[in-house]
């Protein structure tokens, strides 16, 4: 579904991806893991199209994306869910998520009340809610809902930086218990996440990233994989 080579990425002068190769496949959720500042969400903005590579390719599902405005790769079907979850200021919970309905072109009224409803059947807490403003949710509740919004386009890859960043531990295995959840559905996801431990139990495979490349991959089922990605990370 995904597939990175030779990947470079600057800001200014600062070369902060340095030549990453990473594929993803159909069904996978693959996480990426690694210090602050070392290009994990720089890497998946790329993938998104908010920061431009300077180099390199982006393929999804065969197709070359790389240099396409953000509004195009969502329209290919590629979600993104920022660490800042970016919830829209003065909007009602439902509104946002109308919101996130429009990446979906030419659907009916009729079909997007059919995707609410589902949305809500899933996020329970977010029906319960749907006429709050959105920036008035707690901090669990607010990823929910930046979640749903881009599960109500009916993403074909999701790409998830930090969801249970300032989350409780148990609102954190709510959020971790979604993303599990979306394996079971078959969208792939990409996971960029600190919390280590937690997230191997979600990912099916992973990198560890140092100074803009990838210095390591493997298999979460795996025990020495694991045990390699913890002496990397020095954990």
């Amino acid at each position: 579904m995904l597939r990175l080579a030779d990947l470079h990425t600057h800001y200014g002068l600062s070369h902060v991806l340095q030549g990453v190769n990473l594929t993803v496949g159909a069904g996978e959720v693959v996480g990426l893991f690694g210090r602050n500042g070392v290009g994990k969400t720089t890497l998946i903005k790329t993938v998104a199209g908010w920061v431009t590579p300077s180099s390199g390719s982006v393929e999804f599902d065969g197709a070359p994306i790389a240099g396409l405005s953000p509004d195009a790769i969502c329209r290919r079907g590629i979600g993104l869910v920022p660490e800042d979850r970016r919830i829209f200021p003065g909007l009602t919970v439902e509104e946002n998520l109308e919101l996130g309905a429009m990446q979906v072109p030419r659907r009916g009224r009729a079909e997007t009340r059919r995707k609410l409803d589902a949305i809500y059947a899933r996020f329970p807490r977010l029906g319960e809610r749907r006429a709050q403003l959105g920036t008035t949710l707690s901090g669990g509740e607010q990823q929910m809902l930046a979640m749903a919004r881009v599960l109500v386009g009916e993403p074909r890859l999701l790409l998830i930086d930090e969801p249970s960043e300032g989350l409780a531990p148990k609102i954190a295995d709510e959020v971790f218990a979604l993303i599990e959840s979306m394996r079971g559905d078959g969208i792939p996801v990409v996971l960029v996440e600190q919390n280590v431990r937690r997230a191997l139990d979600v990912v099916t495979r992973f990198y560890a990233l140092e100074r803009g490349q990838i210095v390591f991959e493997g298999s979460a089922g795996r025990g020495p994989d694991r045990d390699g990605l913890m002496h990397v990370l020095a954990i």
